[in-house]
């Protein structure tokens, strides 16, 4: 299909459900990958000033107090962006997290030009006959049982999901 050499798998969670109604990003995973294989890692929880969504607090369950002592955004961001560098970047459901990190990245001044892949969209397109297409959905169909190890609705967790899914579709 598109046979990336490298690439970014991401996934953020986030206070709210959008970046135009004050949603900022609290936590953030990435593996880079190459040749099929996940190479390196990166993820952190954010200390951002804001306010947690109760409905976005019962998904991942991730508090303000646990943000407290985080790196602070403009660290996190600067880092995120020398980890992605020019590298295309996958996620699950896309149009989301592209929204958020953009944002994100925006309110620092900087800026992220990366193109982005769905693995929502080509598990759509590839696997049709699927119930729904959530993260934990494709990967039981394309991995099998998932490991009670997973903590799914945590950014690094999905995004190493997210890229096995990616690596599983994309041969």
């Amino acid at each position: 299909m598109l046979s990336l050499k490298r690439y970014i798998v991401c996934d953020v969670e986030t206070s709210g459900l959008s970046p135009r109604h004050g949603g900022r990003v609290i936590e953030i995973g990435a593996v880079a990958c190459e040749d099929g294989q996940i190479v390196e890692e990166f993820g952190t929880l954010i200390n951002v000033d804001c306010s947690i969504h109760w409905a976005a607090e019962r998904v991942h369950g991730i508090s303000r107090r646990m943000l407290a002592g985080m790196p602070e955004p403009e660290e996190v961001w600067r880092a995120f962006q020398s980890f992605i560098g020019g590298c295309p970047v996958v996620a699950h459901n896309a149009t989301f997290d592209a929204a958020f990190l953009r944002h994100e990245m925006t309110m620092l001044g900087m800026h992220m030009n990366n193109r982005f892949f769905c693995s929502l969209a080509l598990s759509r397109k590839c696997l049709p006959h699927l119930p729904n297409h959530r993260l934990a959905t494709v990967a039981q169909h394309l991995l099998g049982a998932l490991p009670p190890t997973i903590r799914l609705h945590r950014a690094l967790y999905d995004a190493r999901l997210a890229a096995k899914i990616w690596m599983a579709l994309d041969r």
